[in-house]
């Protein structure tokens, strides 16, 4: 017979060892690539695997995490918009307030150590809504990395503010006009440029998405975001919250967020899809409600696709979430049970950017505000006792005009930095 202690043990070891040694979180991960990618995936991965087992290779990211990223951030307890809303105490983990604008800052750092580590002298990325390309622009201007950023002609256009930061800290920023000009092109972009110079250059994926070792290594990268907090609500509270928020993209902000939770029995963990206009085809990207098991751009996970295969357009009134799959871990722990996830309107996330800025007086991107709307509607079903963290993955700077747009504020002035 299995003893508690023991069941917990082997429960441990279950979530350190995934992905397992061919990138696979159980049906889900993998390496579904060309030839021509199979050779830099596993420099990579060999690369990730020596670093991350090297002392000083943790005391540089750590030193670069806390001087030039910002980090610990606080955790903050929104009072007023929790007396407002009338139910659970909300908290915030304070993401937003790291260099760049986001949680994307980590793992650029991250994979910039590897990238020089691995002496490579190039660097190329994606990027929707536009922080991981400025997180990404930022750290090649201090390693002193050539950089060149894909994205969307569609994201630039509502992202032009971010466009302009990136060119201003040296990188190219190359604008795709094929297909829906968002963030599923810009991917393909990239790894096309990828294999053509595969000797020189890293591609620093933003998300915990594509082929193996990506999703496990950004996921890596990004779980300080969940030892920080877990650290504040017991060293504050002397206790854990009752539940735990995240907007869910490709999946980055939340794994980070949840992975030191998982075997946290009595928190509750939720991630929250872009229900877009609605759950009518192509008018969302909420993969669990639309979705079918599949492989998109490297790995096998739950995509938006109809069923020849083809991929389902894609539509969220923020960049950031308009992607077709969503990462594989995040797939796997909802089959286990242990996430679960949910969706929030275009008019749900707007109504929270607002309602948190007039509150609290902190402007959210339109991704975190995914998560927002939905943690507001939780707290007014609970008790005042109950603790919801939500992770405040990024600020909306970015977004301010865009919303405007939205909205129909009028007399705005003209911005194009593309």
């Amino acid at each position: 017979m299995i003893s508690p202690q023991n069941a917990q043990h082997e429960k441990l070891n279950s979530r350190f060892s995934l992905p397992d040694e061919h990138g696979r979180f159980g049906p889900y991960g993998g390496s579904f690539v060309p030839e021509t990618l199979s050779y830099p995936l596993k420099e990579l991965s060999s690369a990730y695997e020596e670093a991350k087992n090297d002392p000083k290779f943790k005391e540089e990211l750590n030193d670069l995490l806390n001087d030039f990223a910002g980090r610990p951030t606080k955790l903050y307890h929104a009072k007023k918009i929790s007396q407002k809303i009338g139910g659970a105490q909300i908290f915030l983990k304070r993401e937003d307030l790291l260099h760049t604008g986001a949680h994307k800052i980590n793992n650029a750092l991250g994979q910039a150590l590897l990238a020089k580590r691995m002496g490579k002298k190039r660097i190329i990325a994606e990027t929707g809504a536009g922080q991981h390309g400025i997180a990404t622009a930022a750290v090649c201007a201090k390693f002193g990395f050539e950089c060149k950023i894909y994205m969307g002609a569609e994201d630039m256009r509502r992202q032009s503010l971010n466009v302009f930061k990136m060119r201003l800290s040296g990188a190219e920023v190359h604008g795709v006009e094929a297909g829906s000009k968002t963030l599923k092109e810009a991917i393909n972009e990239a790894m096309r440029d990828w294999v053509t110079h595969v000797r020189s250059t890293h591609y620093i994926l933003g998300s915990a998405l594509g082929a193996h070792p990506y999703p496990g290594m950004v996921r890596d990268f990004h779980r300080v975001i969940g030892e920080e907090t877990k650290r504040q609500f017991l060293e504050k509270y002397e206790r854990l919250p009752d539940e735990m928020v995240a907007c869910v993209g490709g999946g980055s902000n939340a794994i980070g967020f949840f992975f030191d939770f998982l075997e946290e029995d009595s928190v509750r963990l939720t991630g929250v899809e872009a229900g877009g206009r609605s759950l009518q085809e192509g008018q969302h990207a909420a993969r669990f409600e639309g979705g079918q098991l599949g492989i998109l751009q490297g790995c096998k996970t739950w995509i938006l696709q109809n069923n020849e295969g083809q991929i389902n357009p894609t539509h969220s009134v923020s960049a950031g979430l308009d992607y077709a799959a969503i990462g594989p871990e995040h797939s796997y722990y909802r089959d286990q049970g242990r996430i679960s996830f949910g969706y929030a309107s275009d008019n749900d996330a707007l109504e929270a950017f607002k309602l948190l800025t007039c509150e609290e007086g902190i402007l959210p991107a339109l991704e975190t505000s995914h998560g927002l709307a939905y943690a507001f509607k939780r707290a007014s079903e609970c008790s005042s006792d109950h603790m919801i963290c939500v992770n405040l993955s990024g600020r909306g700077d970015k977004d301010a005009m865009e919303a405007a747009r939205i909205m129909g504020v009028e007399g705005l002035p003209e911005m194009s930095f593309g």
